[in-house]
């Protein structure tokens, strides 16, 4: 009996506080964050079957998550609490320059992640395993925990999904490059964006981003360029993905949302190509509205804008 998702994502889930770019400064929007978290959720409202793996406090913060994931149908049966520490927070806070993020994630509950509590059975049993490089950064017992993650997964032949979601603040940037580059080495689908690659690459040019990172082992590269769309590649062909146009206000969470919805349309049967142009205006249609879950299309809405585009 199969008692994983198809999806299976491990991360930091993030309370978010998000203030809207013509507010008065003092209004805050509480929602919902955490790269992998955000993943689950769009495979989820995508129409696939996901889970979640993580850890989270005895606090309101976790009892919300909880509740989100019951109500989004994302499986949260392995997640742990921790008795004293908390749930990680972040702050999203616009300007012409884009969005900005500041975090209270210290110590934070999924940060104590150890491998030791590692659902090694419930990775083993999906069909694909994602995580994010914020997830190796936030602590060196979390980036153990991805590791053997990603060992369990690679073992019982689960594809790996990898977002190389760049965080400075986190972790140098030749740590970040070393780290992140071995990742791709051992990945199914590597999901980079273009600004994040260019600083880890050193490279500018989209088609030399998904030729560093297909020379490193990745079979399949999907480059997110937000409003430029997306670039899908492998050993033998590429294709760019033309942009979905959206009046767009808030781009947190839209990578992510790309990610889920482009794991799911490759379980579905999808060929890369086709499953990145559902994935590209799932993105698009994320940026419409404020925080990285509430905007996120479902599959409905997707597939209106598809037949219209």
């Amino acid at each position: 009996m199969k008692t994983s998702p198809d999806i299976v994502c491990l991360g930091e889930p993030l309370i978010e506080f998000n203030r809207p770019k013509e507010g008065d400064g003092r209004t805050w929007l509480q929602g919902f964050g955490g790269d992998s978290q955000n993943v689950a959720i769009a495979a989820a409202r995508q129409g696939a079957s996901a889970g979640y793996l993580t850890g989270i406090g005895q606090d309101w913060m976790g009892d919300a998550f909880l509740d989100l994931w019951k109500s989004e149908g994302v499986d949260a049966s392995r997640v742990t609490r921790h008795p004293t520490a908390p749930t990680g927070v972040s702050f999203v806070t616009h300007s012409a320059a884009g969005h900005k993020f500041d975090y209270l994630r210290k110590n934070s509950a999924a940060s104590l992640m150890t491998p030791e509590t590692l659902a090694v059975d419930y990775v083993a049993g999906a069909k694909f395993f994602h995580l994010s490089a914020i997830g190796q950064a936030i602590s060196d017992s979390a980036r153990q925990t991805c590791d053997a993650a990603i060992a369990a997964a690679r073992k019982a032949g689960v594809k790996v999904s990898y977002d190389t979601n760049l965080r400075l603040r986190l972790w140098e940037l030749d740590v970040a490059r070393k780290v992140i580059d071995a990742t791709i080495a051992r990945c199914d689908v590597a999901l980079p964006s273009l600004d994040d690659s260019q600083q880890l690459t050193g490279l500018q040019e989209p088609d030399a981003i998904a030729d560093y990172y297909l020379k490193l082992g990745a079979p399949l590269v999907a480059l997110k360029m937000g409003a430029d769309g997306a670039l899908i590649a492998t050993a033998g062909k590429r294709t760019r993905i033309a942009p979905y146009k959206v009046e767009a206000v808030d781009a947190t969470g839209a990578g992510d949302t790309f990610d889920g919805a482009f794991l799911t349309r490759l379980l579905s049967g999808d060929d890369p190509e086709t499953a990145a142009r559902y994935a590209n205006v799932a993105a698009a249609l994320s940026t419409t509205g404020y925080g990285a879950v509430t905007p996120m299309p479902r599959q409905a809405d997707v597939l209106k804008a598809l037949s219209r585009a």
